[in-house]
């Protein structure tokens, strides 16, 4: 038996507001993606992404989206993000662009990147805190998504260790 070979793309959907993202439904990305394929490379680059290219997970509350697509293929669908300047969804024309942050082989890989990815944005935002319930809500979510099987305690003291440091 044969196994198809998939690649999976991990992308951030950024607009201007906010609250445009909720509108948005795998359906409209797909089409979004399909049409910037087809207008950037043609009728074959259409042919080639649309065979087995799918939207796998969306979620509207932060703009995350995984592509699934052959293998063969996914230089030209990633080459043809950059061209999605809007999203049709339900009659309106959410104005947007993607921010490709991981190609992967599995989605598994691809939820361990997301998942060190908001680790690191977490990092980021703790030092641009103005008080300390700000600060210490910070960690609690830091905390919350780190791995499964990943010690607690040795993630608490390095996050106190970052803290002494800066």
């Amino acid at each position: 038996m044969v196994r198809v070979k998939s690649r999976y793309l991990l992308c951030e959907i950024n607009v201007s507001d906010r609250s445009e993202l909720l509108k948005l439904d795998d359906r409209a990305v797909a089409r979004a993606v399909k049409a910037a394929v087809a207008r950037t490379h043609g009728d074959y680059g259409s042919a080639l992404c649309s065979m087995r290219f799918c939207v796998k997970y969306l979620n509207a509350h932060t703009g995350i989206v995984f592509l699934r697509f052959p293998k063969g293929c996914y230089k030209l669908l990633w080459s043809a993000l950059p061209f999605i300047t809007s999203i049709e969804s339900r009659g309106q024309i959410i104005s947007c662009f993607f921010n490709c942050l991981h190609v992967g082989g599995t989605i598994r890989t691809c939820q361990r990147f997301l998942i060190r990815y908001n680790t690191q944005q977490l990092h980021r935002m703790l030092p641009k805190c103005k008080n300390e319930e700000e600060k210490k809500q910070i960690q609690e979510s830091i905390l919350s998504c780190s791995l499964m099987g990943r010690n607690n305690e040795a993630f608490e003291d390095e996050l106190e260790s970052e803290e002494d440091g800066e």
